[in-house]
Order: structure tokens, then C-alpha cells, then sequence
């Protein structure tokens, strides 16, 4: 059975530190593209950051280029980003996806997601 389970989240000042995690299970998980999206209320889900299959290329929103830096250990099947210097406009919930697309078929698989709250 294919799992994503997220973890790490929690309630932070501004200008502070978070780390997600995201654990993989029941896939190839060397074979996906990692990425963490986010979504907050009223708004859609939006991308924030991708690492490629081998962890050799990472791409970021604008918005946290800079502060998050994505990662992943094919080893422990994980997934992680480290987020600094939080904002409260970073306040969403934060989603662990796994994506591999081939010709014919798209595997998508998605975790819960897990709640960042950045406020003073």
C-alpha cells in the first residue's frame, strides 16, 4: 500500500526555523519526482519546491527561494525541507507528493499534509 506520511509541522514565530519530513512507502521510490506543495485557505495549491529522482536538480517557488531547501535519501526513502527565516505568508498546510509520468500513465500519490503556522 502506498504511503507519504508528513511530519514536522507545528506553530513558529517569524523569522524562525521548521524541518518537514516525509516518509515513503509500497512504490519504486527512487523512480518519482519528490516535491512538497502547500495550500492555504482560499488559495490554491501551489508548488514549492520539486527534486528530481536522483536529487541531482531542485526547483523552488520564488516566494522561498532562498529560505527552503528540499532534499531527499533514496535510501530512507524520505523526503524533506528545511524551511528558515518563516513568514507568516508561508502559513499552510504542507503536502508531500510523489509523481512519476510515463507515456501512457501519471502516478500521483499524495500524504495528508501537515500544519505550518508562522505567527507572533
Amino acid at each position: 500500500q502506498v504511503q507519504l506520511v508528513e511530519s514536522g509541522g507545528g506553530l513558529v514565530q517569524p523569522g524562525g526555523s521548521l524541518r518537514l519530513s516525509c516518509a515513503a512507502s509500497g512504490f519504486t521510490y527512487s523512480s518519482y519526482t519528490m516535491s512538497w506543495y502547500r495550500q492555504a485557505p482560499g488559495k490554491e495549491r501551489e508548488l514549492v519546491a520539486a527534486i528530481t529522482r536522483a536529487g541531482g536538480n531542485a526547483n523552488y517557488a520564488d516566494s522561498v527561494k532562498g529560505r527552503f531547501t528540499i532534499s531527499r535519501d533514496n535510501f530512507k526513502k524520505t523526503v524533506s525541507l528545511q524551511m528558515n527565516s518563516l513568514k507568516p505568508e508561508d502559513t499552510a498546510v504542507y503536502y508531500c507528493n510523489a509523481r512519476r509520468v510515463d507515456t501512457a500513465t501519471t502516478w500521483d500519490y499524495w500524504g495528508p499534509g501537515t500544519q505550518v503556522t508562522v505567527s507572533s
